[in-house]
C-alpha cells in the first residue's frame, strides 16, 4: 500500500471562473494552494495557515466551505497518494507567491482538465466536483 500524504487545500476562483493554481519550487505540477496538516491542526486550520504562508492571503476558518475529501496519486512524490480536504472560498483574492511557491497560475477548468501539468487530484477530482452536474 502506498504511503498517504494528508493535506488541506482551498479553491479560489476569479470573476471569469478561472481557478488559482500554484507550483511549488522544485516541482513541475500545478496544484491547489494548501499543504500538510501540523499535529493537532484541523483541515480548515491547516488550509487557512498554508494560504497565509503561500499566498499572503488571510482567511478565517468560518469563511471556508467544504467541497469534499479526495484521494489521488501524489503529483510530486512518486509512489505516494495524497488525501486532501478541499475547501472553497467565495471572495476575490490578490495572491503573491511566497514561501515555497515558485509560480501562480489562473487557469480555466477546461485547461486544468486537459492539462498534464496539473496535479491529478485537482484535474480528476476537484474540477469535476466544481462543475454543475
Amino acid at each position: 500500500m502506498n504511503p498517504v500524504i494528508t493535506v488541506a487545500a482551498v479553491v479560489f476562483r476569479d470573476r471569469d471562473g478561472r481557478m488559482l493554481t500554484v507550483r511549488k519550487s522544485g516541482t513541475t505540477k500545478f496544484m491547489l494552494p494548501g499543504g500538510k496538516l501540523e499535529p493537532g491542526e484541523s483541515a480548515a486550520e491547516a488550509a487557512v495557515r498554508e494560504v497565509a504562508e503561500e499566498l499572503g492571503v488571510r482567511l478565517g476558518v468560518q469563511d471556508l466551505t467544504l467541497l469534499g475529501e479526495f484521494e489521488a496519486d501524489a503529483a510530486n512524490e512518486p509512489g505516494h497518494l495524497v488525501r486532501s480536504t478541499v475547501f472553497t472560498w467565495a471572495g476575490e483574492v490578490t495572491p503573491d507567491a511566497a514561501s515555497e511557491i515558485a509560480e501562480l497560475r489562473w487557469a480555466s477548468l477546461a485547461e486544468i482538465t486537459e492539462g498534464a501539468e496539473f496535479a491529478p487530484l485537482t484535474r480528476e477530482y476537484v474540477v469535476p466536483a466544481l462543475e454543475p452536474a
